[in-house]
């Protein structure tokens, strides 16, 4: 009997998974919900609830208002993710901002007395390489007041998968999985209540304190923090202290997975060859009333997890914990007699601040609108300055006078031993059904259905998609839908690899989800009698460039120190991401490395007067970086630090006008890509300039400037059905109005919700100031510091203003166009509308590239290889005027926004399969 076989043997007939009435139109199941819930706006266990809230857009300033909050932790820190990385900088560059790594931070708390507990989702190690273990165990070995929980377990009582697989369970590709037979399948998944656990534990959350929430799409985990620039190259000749990225943070999906992440100084991707994929995302933090759902939440399924396992695999290790108050009949949880629960209870006084928070909603929800935040202002650069300056206008302590929010999650018994709940799907339908005049779509995922012809995808959220736009040209109302989504699932290989089949799978359901299969949304709108569906909805992927500083800077220090920058990059990586942190005290905690006082990690105030980009030779060096006494790292004398002691020595006395990214070119008042320098060949510059997708991480909706839904939830069946994977999601209608414009009419709006749509709409337009990572702003911080600022009445905002005008129309399509033809020349990605077959694919991809592989084995061309380009790099042969002619090009991009290439393999009938047979996993997993 083969291996399969033996683990189809054991584990015995099929489970019927539970069934479920999903999200439709007018969003009422067919079955009933908790009695509790159905009182509950789109059928959630929770009511709308209250408090301020804060967006930010991509990893960088998230991640700092993070570091703040966990700086300033007192009794608890919650955290739930899909994947943590305890060795995550929460603020760069890594050399210099040594104790705000994340398990420096978690450290510092527990041993100032807090209590830290996290959940991450345990993952099928054969198909996903989180190593969940890794996290649990480097964080609990800090210290005993940190807690970690795993779930779910995935391998049947009794039997060890792993045993008796060996090193191929660790090994398995997703066209492994995609061809198994579905019981060998759930043999490797697991089951709990007759239900496959294909699926995963997807909420990102923390909270601090149990009164300042952070949430969205951004786990604190490698790959994610990146500036609203995107720079996508890394390599500092002339500092290696200058490193952004350490380790593997520095990656690119598309080429490599990440692997081994306990070892997270390894990094297969040479970044003096390869770019790394930019990481697009929006998340929030909020205070008020609303964190007592969350809290809520946390507790919930942490009380979930305790009885299920822990309480029984370690005895007296882990505790259960309370309620903030009186919640809800929903709710599982209690306070044990003497434990360290009942103690945070009673030095919060009872049922704790949020408790009062509760009492109090009643209250704040009827004043809703009615504060003094909520005022419409004309003028609003000076009467926005006026009420943020008002403590009585803003309450950021208490998250009074704020907005409308509600929590909505996905979840069921498998994930929280609730009944099946698809709150977030029912707001998504309800949001686009009442959506006026627009909805505003940006997600990791589009995979939904118009009908149910379209199985095996079961939301319908592009039944209302087609629905509200039909209305719209039956009732001639002006209406737009732009959905922004990535280009490629953020996979690894050669879309046309027998490895690929995973990705090809997923690009395939959303083709059919999109424009194809006969039950699309285009299609169906093209049968409603719409010419030119175009007219209401788009289709978008992001995408930039860079250029790597593989100028004669590089070579230079290399000769003259006789250490390759490779060495002295692996030792800077080896440094930054060891275990040394021993912080006895908070003055201590507050220094840099080098004993300089400094809070925000950036020492001396003149350094970042400096370009980071241009350093010359008078002041890159006018510190003695070799004799700093007792803290100093270059006094050690090991083969490594040797090294990279020469590398910089000698590096410091070349001359370095080369800068280390380019990525200011297409933003805002950046400088023009013809006219900054470089030092070395033309021909090795041409050779630098490097090109990739713009990976879009995002969850959010935003319909009409008024509403926002936003959290960890993607567009698709895994996400929205309840019944895999868990997520939250919070709705929210901010109180605060705003005098703006739609389709050239006076309007009011959200000033939450319309600052955040101009922000991402700016950003991708090219419209934004590049993003230093070292100079914080009032947009840093957490919610309760600061509310977002935003430049009101700029010359860029007035652009974005009215969403509807044909301005602005024209604009962002216009930039898409552009952007769209000069990528496609320059660097022929794929997807491309010029591929139709695969045919196609090998004249306008294959034939260029070299691939690279896991095994590394791409450092030299082989057969067939001569004359090809690495991955992501210029095509020669469209620019035989060379790096000038390439310059002029790019010079025409701004921004990040491209079209979607919807004629992609469009003659090929079916891009997933390719004559291979594929299993339930296909249908289920990738949906």
């Amino acid at each position: 009997m083969g291996l399969f076989g033996k683990v189809e043997a054991f584990f015995g007939g099929g489970q019927e998974e539970e069934r479920h009435s999903h999200s439709h139109s007018g969003y009422q199941c067919d079955e009933l919900h908790p009695e509790e819930h159905t009182a509950n706006r789109f059928q959630s266990f929770a009511a709308p609830s209250s408090g301020n809230i804060k967006w930010f857009v991509d990893g960088c300033s998230y991640f700092w208002a993070v570091s703040e909050a966990l700086q300033r932790a007192q009794e608890s820190i919650y955290i739930l993710d899909w994947w943590l990385s305890p060795e995550l900088y929460l603020r760069r560059p890594p050399s210099r901002n040594e104790q705000y790594r994340l398990d420096a931070m978690l450290k510092a708390a527990a041993e100032r007395g807090v209590k830290v507990h996290v959940i991450v989702y345990k993952e099928v190690e054969a198909a996903l390489t989180l190593d969940s273990a890794h996290t649990k165990h480097a964080l609990e070995k800090l210290h005993p007041n940190i807690s970690v929980f795993r779930h779910p377990d995935h391998a049947p009582a009794g039997y060890d998968i792993a045993s008796e697989i060996g090193n191929s369970f660790k090994n398995l590709t997703n066209f492994n999985l995609a061809t198994m037979s579905k019981d060998t399948l759930k043999a490797i998944y697991g089951a709990a209540d007759d239900v496959v656990l294909y699926w995963a534990h997807h909420e990102k959350l923390l909270v601090v304190d149990r009164n300042l929430v952070f949430m969205g799409g951004l786990d604190l985990c490698f790959g994610r923090w990146d500036t609203n620039s995107h720079p996508i190259a890394d390599a500092h000749p002339g500092n290696v202290d200058n490193i952004i990225f350490p380790g593997q943070d520095y990656n690119n999906a598309r080429i490599f997975d990440f692997a081994d992440v306990g070892n997270w100084d390894q990094n297969q991707l040479d970044r003096t060859k390869s770019s790394r994929m930019g990481w697009s995302d929006v998340a929030l933090s909020m205070n008020g009333p609303i964190v007592s759902d969350l809290v809520s939440h946390f507790v919930d399924r942490w009380n979930f997890m305790y009885d299920a396992k822990y309480n029984e695999k370690d005895p007296g290790k882990y505790v259960r914990l309370s309620m903030p108050g009186n919640y809800g009949p929903s709710q599982r949880g209690y306070v044990q007699e003497g434990s360290e629960e009942q103690e945070y209870e009673e030095r919060r006084g009872g049922g704790g601040m949020l408790s009062r928070f509760t009492e109090s909603l009643a209250d704040e929800m009827g004043n809703l609108g009615l504060s003094e935040g909520h005022r419409s202002h004309h003028s609003h650069r000076s009467h926005r300055s006026e009420e943020y300056d008002d403590e009585r206008s803003y309450d950021r302590r208490s998250g009074r006078g704020g907005a409308r929010i509600q929590l909505t999650r996905s979840c069921t018994k498998w994930s929280s031993g609730h009944a099946t709940e698809h709150s977030i799907a029912n707001a998504y339908v309800s949001a686009i059904t009442n959506a006026r005049h627009f909805v505003y779509i940006e997600n990791q995922f589009f995979i939904t259905a118009t009908s149910d012809e379209q199985r095996p995808v079961s939301n319908k959220i592009g039944a209302a998609i087609v629905d509200r736009i039909v209305r719209a040209y039956e009732e001639g109302q002006q209406f737009k839908v732009w959905v922004v989504m990535p280009a490629v699932p953020a996979f690894a290989g050669d879309l046309k690899s027998k490895d690929a089949l995973g990705t090809r799978a997923i690009m395939e359901f959303q083709y059919n989800s999109i424009s194809r299969g006969g039950h699309s949304i285009i299609q169906k709108l093209v049968a409603a009698g719409i010419e030119n569906p175009r007219e209401y909805i788009g289709f978008y992927n992001l995408r930039n460039y860079d250029r790597i500083n593989t100028s004669s800077t590089l070579r230079q220090a290399e000769s003259r120190s006789g250490v390759s920058y490779e060495d002295a990059r692996r030792y800077h990586d080896d440094y930054v991401n060891e275990e040394r942190y021993s912080r006895d005290d908070e003055e201590r905690y507050e220094r840099d490395r080098y004993g300089r006082d400094d809070r925000y990690g950036r020492g001396d105030e003149d350094r970042y007067d400096r370009d980071r980009y241009s350093r010359g030779d008078e002041d890159r060096y006018d510190q003695d970086r070799y004799d700093r006494g007792d803290e100093d790292r270059y006094s050690r004398r090991d083969e490594d630090s040797s090294n990279y002691d020469r590398y910089q020595r000698q590096a410091q006395s070349v001359p370095d006008d080369t800068r280390d990214t380019v990525s200011a070119a297409y933003m805002k008042n950046g400088p023009k890509i013809s006219e900054i320098p470089w030092n070395g060949a033309p021909g090795d510059e041409f050779n630098a300039f490097v090109s990739e997708q713009l990976y879009i991480h995002t969850k959010l909706l935003i319909a009409d400037d008024r509403l926002v839904i936003c959290g960890s939830a993607n567009l698709n069946d895994r996400s929205q059905l309840g019944t895999h994977d868990s997520e939250i999601a919070v709705v929210i209608e901010g109180p605060t109005t705003l005098d703006s414009y739609m389709n050239g009419e006076q309007y009011s709006a959200s000033e939450f919700a319309a600052s955040l749509r101009r922000q991402i709409f700016r950003k991708h337009l090219g419209l934004l100031p590049d993003q230093r990572w070292d100079q914080p702003t009032q947009n840093w911080l957490p919610v309760t510091d600061a509310p977002n600022d935003y430049d009101w009445g700029s010359s860029a905002d007035r652009l974005v203003e009215d969403p509807l005008s044909p301005d602005f129309l024209n604009l962002w399509e216009d930039v898409a166009h552009t952007n769209t033809k000069v990528f496609s020349r320059a660097f022929h990605p794929v997807p491309d509308d010029r591929v139709r077959t695969w045919d196609d694919y090998d004249e306008f991809f294959s034939k260029h590239f070299i691939i690279p592989t896991a095994k590394g084995d791409d450092k030299k061309p082989k057969d067939g290889e001569e004359g090809k380009v690495p991955y992501g790099h210029v095509v020669p042969e469209e620019f035989p005027g060379g790096v000038e002619e390439l310059k002029d090009w790019l010079g025409r991009i701004r921004g990040n926004l491209v079209n979607m290439p919807l004629q992609f393999l469009i003659d090929v009938e079916d891009i997933a399969e390719e004559g291979l047979t594929l299993n339930g996993l296909t249908d289920e997993l990738y949906t």
